[in-house]
Formats: C-alpha cells, sequence, structure tokens
C-alpha cells in the first residue's frame, strides 16, 4: 500500500507545486502592467495635487488678461477643427469607400499622407506663403490694388485651417473602413423602400458609421487640443502655450501644472464625449458580395475626382514642394556640423525612447497573455491613455515630480554617501525618454498586442510541458514570431518621438536639440527658408509609418 501510494503522493505534490509556480509567475509578469499604470498616473497626480499650493497672484493675472482669450480661443479651435475635420473625412471616406471615379485607386491612400506633416510644419509654410509678404498677398495686391483687402490669415481661420488640413485623415481612415464594412445591400434596401441617395446616405449609413467617425473626430480634437507648435507659429495663444509661458515666462511651474490640470479637464471631456457617442456600438462585417460600388458618371465623376485631388494638393502637394523650393533656394550651407548634430540628437532620442517603448509594450502584452485579458484590462487601458495626454501636461507633471524625487530623496542619499549633492533626474534624458514612453505606449502597444492575438496558446502550452520557461517561451517562440510587429511598433515611435515638439521643448537637457526644437527657434523668429530641410526631414521620415498603416489599413487609437 505504501509503495503504490508513493507515486501518486509525489505527483500530486509536483503538480501543486508547479501550480504554485505558475500562480507566482503569473503575478510575476503583471508588474511591467503596474509599472506603466504607475508612470501614466504620476504625472497626472502630481498635477492635480498642484492645486494645494495657491496661486492666487498669478491667477488673478491670469482673469484679469488672458483666461477669457484662452477659454475662448480653445473653443474656436475645438468647434473649428471638429466640423472641418468632421466635413472632409466623411465626405473624402464617402467618395473613396464607396463611389467609383477616375483616380479613385490612388487617391484613396494618398489623402492619408498628409498625416506625415507635422501641424507646426503645415503652419510655418502656409504663413511663408499667404502673409503679408509672402507670395500669394503679393501678387493680389499687384492684381487688385494695394488697398483690397484680404482674407486674415493669422487669425482663427488660418489656425483651423491648417490644423484640419493635417488632422482630417484621423476621421477619413475609420470613416472609410466602417463605410466598406456596410456594404451596398442596405443602402439598396433604403432605396426600394423609396429613401433618395442622400435620404438613404443621411437615415442608414451616416448613422451606422457614427461610432467610427466620433473616434476619428475625437482623436483629431485631442490632437488640437495638444498641440503647441502650430499655435505658437500663429501667436494664437491656447492653454499649451499658456503653459510654456507660465514655466519659462514667469518661471513658475506650479501654476503651469494648474493651467495643464485645466488642459487635462477639456481632454477628459474629449474621451468621454467619444464613450457616449460611441455607445455600445458595434462594427460588422458585410459579406463580399454586398461591396459593389457605385459608379459615378460624367460631371459626378469628374467632380469627386477634382475634390480628393484638391484636397490633396492643399494638403500635402503644396507644403512638400515649398519646402522643396525653399531648401534648394537657401544659399548656406545646409548639411554643416549643426543639422547633423541635429539629427543624430533627433535619432538618439528617438531610438532610445522607442527601444524602451517597445520593450514595455511586449512585456504588458505578454505579461496580459499570461495573467488572463479579462483580469487585466482595466490596467492595460490606464496604461495606455498615455497617448491621451498632451506633451505639456507631460512635461509639467514629470518635472514636478523628478523635482521631488531629488530634493527630498536623491540628493539626501548622495549626502549620507559622501557625494556632491546634485540633482540627478531633473533636466536629464532620463525625463525626456520616460515622458516619451508615456505619450507613445499606446502607439507601440497596439501592432504588438494584434501580433500576439495571432499566436495560438497551444504553442505556449506545447513548450511549458517539455518544462520550458516564460522567459525561454518568449525568446524561443514568441519573439520570432512577433518581429514584425516589434519593427512596426519601433517604427511609429521613432517617428512620433522624432516630430513630438512640446515633450522635447521642455524637458530636453542643455545642448540636446533636436530638428523639433530647430524648426520651432527658427519659425519664431520667422526665418521660413531656413527652417525648411529640418522640415522636410521630419517629413520624408514620416512617411514610412504612414505607408505602414496605410499598407495595414489600421490606424492608431
Amino acid at each position: 500500500m505504501t509503495d503504490s501510494a508513493s507515486p501518486s503522493l509525489t505527483l500530486s505534490h509536483t503538480t501543486r507545486q508547479r501550480r504554485h509556480g505558475a500562480r507566482w509567475q503569473s503575478w510575476l509578469w503583471r508588474l511591467p502592467i503596474g509599472f506603466m499604470v504607475v508612470l501614466v498616473l504620476l504625472p497626472v497626480s502630481v498635477i492635480l495635487l498642484s492645486w494645494g499650493d495657491a496661486q492666487t497672484d498669478v491667477w488673478q493675472h491670469l482673469i484679469a488678461t488672458q483666461l477669457g482669450r484662452l477659454l475662448e480661443n480653445t473653443f474656436i479651435l475645438i468647434v473649428g477643427v471638429g466640423l472641418w475635420t468632421l466635413a472632409l473625412g466623411v465626405s473624402l471616406a464617402w467618395l473613396t469607400g464607396v463611389c467609383e471615379f477616375p483616380g479613385r485607386r490612388w487617391l484613396e491612400w494618398a489623402l492619408m499622407l498628409p498625416l506625415a506633416i507635422p501641424t507646426y510644419v503645415v503652419a510655418f509654410v502656409f504663413l511663408g506663403l499667404m502673409d503679408y509678404s509672402g507670395p500669394v498677398q503679393s501678387t493680389w495686391r499687384q492684381w487688385f490694388g494695394a488697398d483690397t483687402g484680404f482674407i486674415p490669415v493669422r487669425g482663427p481661420l488660418g489656425v483651423v485651417f491648417v490644423m484640419s488640413a493635417v488632422l482630417y485623415p484621423y476621421v477619413y481612415m475609420l470613416a472609410r473602413n466602417a463605410f466598406m464594412a456596410q456594404g451596398r445591400g442596405l443602402m439598396d434596401a433604403a432605396r426600394l423602400l423609396g429613401k433618395g441617395p442622400w435620404q438613404a446616405f443621411w437615415s442608414v449609413a451616416l448613422p451606422m458609421a457614427r461610432p467610427a467617425i466620433a473616434v476619428g473626430v475625437s482623436l483629431a480634437l485631442m490632437e488640437t487640443l495638444a498641440d503647441f507648435g502650430a499655435v505658437s507659429v500663429f501667436n494664437y495663444d491656447t492653454f499649451t502655450t499658456a503653459i510654456y509661458k507660465s514655466w519659462f515666462g514667469f518661471f513658475n511651474l506650479t501654476a503651469a501644472a494648474q493651467l495643464a490640470s485645466l488642459l487635462l479637464l477639456f481632454i477628459a471631456l474629449a474621451l468621454y464625449a467619444e464613450q457616449k457617442a460611441r455607445g455600445k456600438s458595434r462594427f460588422h462585417q458585410s459579406p463580399k458580395r454586398d461591396t459593389e460600388r457605385y459608379h459615378l458618371r460624367g460631371v459626378q465623376a469628374w467632380a469627386a475626382t477634382g475634390f480628393c485631388l484638391t484636397v490633396f494638393v492643399i494638403a500635402f502637394v503644396v507644403p512638400i514642394t515649398q519646402l522643396v523650393i525653399w531648401t534648394l533656394g537657401e544659399e548656406s550651407n545646409l548639411f554643416n556640423r549643426r543639422y547633423w548634430e541635429l539629427v543624430r540628437h533627433t535619432f538618439t532620442l528617438g531610438g532610445a525612447a522607442a527601444a524602451l517603448t517597445t520593450v514595455l509594450a511586449l512585456l504588458v502584452a505578454y505579461g496580459q497573455r499570461l495573467s488572463g485579458r479579462h483580469q487585466t484590462s482595466g490596467p492595460v487601458r490606464v496604461a495606455s491613455l498615455g497617448y491621451a495626454l498632451p506633451g505639456a501636461v507631460l512635461a509639467v507633471g514629470i518635472m514636478i515630480g523628478f523635482a521631488y524625487l531629488d530634493n527630498n530623496l536623491l540628493i539626501p542619499l548622495q549626502g549620507l554617501l559622501g557625494l556632491e549633492p546634485r540633482q540627478l533626474l531633473v533636466g536629464s534624458l532620463v525625463a525626456l525618454i520616460l515622458a516619451y514612453a508615456i505619450r507613445f505606449f499606446s502607439v507601440a502597444y497596439g501592432p504588438v498586442q494584434a501580433s500576439i492575438e495571432r499566436i495560438r496558446p497551444s504553442y505556449q502550452e506545447a513548450a511549458h510541458t517539455l518544462g520550458a520557461t516564460q522567459w525561454r517561451v518568449l525568446g524561443r517562440i514568441y519573439l520570432p514570431l512577433l518581429t514584425p510587429g516589434l519593427f512596426t511598433a519601433f517604427l511609429l515611435v521613432l517617428v512620433d518621438t522624432m516630430k513630438e515638439m512640446p515633450a522635447t521643448l521642455l524637458l530636453r537637457p542643455f545642448g540636446w536639440d533636436t530638428l523639433a526644437v530647430r524648426i520651432y527657434e527658427l519659425t519664431a523668429e520667422g526665418e521660413w527658408e531656413r527652417a525648411a530641410l529640418p522640415a522636410l526631414t521630419l517629413v520624408l521620415l514620416s512617411i514610412f509609418p504612414v505607408m505602414l498603416m496605410i499598407r495595414h489599413g489600421r490606424i492608431r487609437r
């Protein structure tokens, strides 16, 4: 009896050990998720806690001089960009996604290319062309006289026009996918019930695409609220410019944090509006036989081609052409030591941030696979909210948080160790790279998570039966299969980091200027021609991830 029971008891003990080890490893792999949650909540918590230190004098000055204008400008910007991106994105999505007309095949992907141009680049190109001393107004005065009025390009109309031209692809991509998923059957059914073409569109197609359109408009609005470069080029004061002025003008980081909290309120309202608009709606793919396009004929066909082509030329061709003209016309040595130093700094910061963010995305996605999606969906959703935080907000929160750690932890520790006390975190590359990682984590997490979902769990289970550890499974099974997704994540974060201006401008260490910072410095002085080369460099680099999104039919959320 004793000999026969011994193997059973040993097997039971071994099974319990394995289950205990698997449970312990499952909790261990949740640490990266918790780390990202802490990273995201740190700047937000610091900013919200800044209201404990009253800045009465500063706020009295802001209320008396600027706060009303900031609120008015922000409201105008949100309404204007929201309406224009909605109109452009939905109309272009319907034409290229459902209709057939000359040039549709190449226009459907060409209309995504404006995403490759940063808003601040389009802003200074627009002003260089349309300002009083620019070629457009000069020609206007020659033709119609010097006293003839012209549209005020430096007001809200100019800012809304520029930002809409760059941000409409967010709505366009999502709305187009939604329209294509509907198929033609429902529209034909509405027509059989007596609805006209426009009535069928408004009553059937548009309501079904509303969730996707709401997401696209929300993305455009969050980018609008977070923008610093374009509004500073136009000298159009918003909360992002007010944060910068409070920090570097008043040298008051607490007031900058309190202004950042108001900007966070706008972001939270935009996210809430998107959630309410989307509701419980779901997307459903229609059968392939329902995807036949409407063939436009005659004037309608060429009008559709002309409309799409006009948007593409204004939003992409004109800015790129003007940048090339300015670059070729600049007589000074373009590719000098200063330029290559900016390129090196830009790639160094972008590469470090992309590598860190991609590794974090891999660890979080793998930890979610091991721990179970339903148990970690909430924390992962919180960790992915960093993309909704403007760069200026992140910079303020991280600066205050790191200053507290330096003054209350690291400097006293250095004194105890007999070292010369100095700040280690404030003004360091660590602060800037962590800000990038928080901001663009969701950009890397999307392709990595999508790649992990395509890997069958049976591979992992088979490896465990052969005695492989979780790390060995990750290195021998997951990493080879995840290489395309990891490369895509790295490339997307790299280019987003290189284009990021507010966080870089506020947190960069001394002497670590990048292409984006150099563009800001030159455009602040009105030197459009000298800013053309770094701007063109950023645009050419940004085309690669946009082409990846076009290829995979996916937009980052």
